[in-house]
């Protein structure tokens, strides 16, 4: 994991995402001693447009963290974009679930 990526930590990380959060990563918190298997990130929990609505810093289970993608890097060498692409959403092609809400993971 690196600045930049974007995360899905559900229950399965830490029993405190009794609902699941989608979470921008600053940085991984090497220098706080933790369990085997257990890492402190700092990042921003984001909305479902990929908006960042609160800084946090988090403790949860390695294993469970789901790398959802990664900037891409671009030096500008080669590549010249002349039209800019429609923005995305993070729910695009989200589905109604049965009571109405919408179910921001049925894509994942």
């Amino acid at each position: 994991m690196k600045a930049g990526d974007m995360l899905h930590l559900n229950r399965a990380a830490s029993p405190q995402f009794v609902r699941p959060i989608f979470f921008r990563l600053i940085k991984v918190r090497t220098e706080l001693h933790t369990y085997a298997g257990w890492i402190w990130l700092d990042g921003y929990q984001l909305d479902e447009r990929g908006e960042a609505v609160a800084r946090r810093e988090l403790y949860v289970l390695e294993a469970a963290v789901r790398l959802l993608r990664t900037p891409r890097s671009n030096s500008g060498h080669g590549t010249r974009r002349t039209q800019k692409a429609p923005a995305r959403s993070l729910n695009q092609g989200a589905e109604l679930v049965g009571d109405g809400r919408v179910d921001l993971y049925a894509g994942l």
